[in-house]
């Protein structure tokens, strides 16, 4: 019998699973691994060098390219760390928009996740499928914030405006006829909350045309049912959260244990997996989809019924009305002021976390008086998970580490911040 020594082989960053800046270093017998080593720092972005050399709202925007799926919720954790610091208290309105943009954030990621992750095992057609859903999301991110993805929406206190009364019209072209342009139109003849609901109500039905392509398909299965399990108490001594938590059957979720927003006057139910595998993971997010489509749908009926301010009054925090700034010098000036200047924060230190879509999103800032924090560390729970990898994938084969890097829905963004 031959005998074959072990090798080393280059896994990325040119394979389209590792997206272009995930470097993984594989010690192989055969098609076995036996050592995983992720090399990072391909895509270092230094945001928290960068942020203490900026005001503190000059680095809301870059919160959003972090994990450049989880835009808003990003933006949350960011700013609920500096209300924490300025003991200030959003109006309750601010906080249900937050909360259904937060959950419209992680539809964004999950179909994100879903189709890449189905496309990188070898199923395209769930991969379109997901696009075309986005696309009505991203429409209402532009809606809100004039952004389709980096809306830097969020602010301390608030947000940045509230919702529109109408949405943009799609204009006929010489690629949308007349017909074509009036059903595009449809959805957008009321107000974003209308147009939101009519997507929530339809995109059920969308979830049950991905599960009848991968539930029960058997390559899918195949490919996932017992790959990359992950005891429960592997899981908590790994610092997994969210749905890679979740999936090993802890039932951990910040929106419920330690809530925040208006998570707590919401009724939703926490999936949870058996096995631990990476079918128990995909399990877990679909089942996700629909329970923030229940939580919109409160948050959509909440905001009709209760118009109200979404930035607080004080003159400190919040910038003038745009159209008294445009007839009063002094209010030109103070607005002037506070974009460039910015505010001073007290001396202290917060730490605000976030049930992101990946699981536990945290920034820690310290103050030492100054109108830029002193130091900015973010908790990214990507990091945490990649460090996993290693183990998880360990008597597994090279076509298994494809789909523990979907399962794992690592952005890297965050990870090298």
């Amino acid at each position: 019998m031959s005998e074959f020594a072990s090798f080393t082989m280059n896994f990325g960053p040119q394979h389209p699973a590792a997206h272009g800046v995930l470097r993984l270093v594989l010690e192989m017998e055969g098609e076995v691994i036996y050592k995983v080593d992720p090399h990072i720092g391909l895509l270092h972005r230094a945001t928290e060098k960068l942020a203490e050399s900026k005001v503190y709202n000059h680095s809301i925007g870059y919160m959003d390219r972090l994990d450049y799926i989880s835009m808003m919720c990003n933006e949350h954790a960011y700013v609920r760390a500096i209300e924490k610091l300025l003991g200030i208290e959003p109006p309750i309105r601010a906080q249900y928009i937050r909360t259904m943009y937060d959950e419209i954030t992680r539809i964004l990621n999950h179909l994100m996740w879903l189709g890449s992750h189905a496309m990188d095992v070898g199923a395209l057609t769930v991969f379109l499928y997901c696009l075309r859903e986005r696309e009505y999301l991203f429409d209402a991110y532009e809606a809100a914030s004039g952004a389709r993805m980096h809306a830097t929406y969020y602010r301390p206190g608030g947000v940045y405006r509230d919702l529109p009364d109408s949405m943009p019209q799609h204009l006929r072209s010489k690629w949308h006829n007349e017909r074509e342009t009036r059903e595009r139109n449809e959805w957008r003849q009321g107000s974003l909350l209308d147009f939101l609901e009519q997507f929530m109500l339809v995109f059920p039905q969308r979830v049950e045309e991905y599960e009848s392509l991968l539930t029960k398909n058997r390559i899918w299965k195949q490919r996932t049912v017992d790959i990359g399990v992950v005891s429960p108490e592997r899981a908590l001594a790994l610092g997994f959260t969210g749905p890679m938590l979740r999936g090993s059957g802890i039932e951990w979720d910040l929106r419920r244990k330690q809530p925040y927003a208006v998570y707590d006057e919401l009724e939703f139910d926490i999936p949870v997996g058996v096995n631990g595998d990476c079918y128990d993971r995909y399990l877990v997010r679909v089942e996700e989809l629909r329970q923030s489509t229940r939580i919109v749908l409160q948050c959509i009926d909440w905001l009709r019924k209760n118009p109200g301010p979404v930035m607080p009054s004080d003159a400190k925090v919040a910038p003038p009305k745009r159209e008294l700034m445009k007839r009063d010098m002094d209010t030109l000036i103070h607005h002037f002021k506070l974009m460039t200047e910015g505010y001073s924060v007290p001396e202290g230190e917060a730490y605000a976390a976030v049930e992101a879509p990946k699981g536990e999103f945290g920034a820690y800032i310290v103050s030492d008086g100054a109108n830029k924090p002193y130091r900015l560390k973010l908790r990214a729970p990507s990091f945490v998970h990649l460090a996993a990898l290693d183990e998880m994938t360990r008597g597994h084969m090279v076509a298994d580490l494809v789909a523990l890097i979907g399962t794992q829905d690592i952005v890297f963004g965050e990870v090298d911040r």
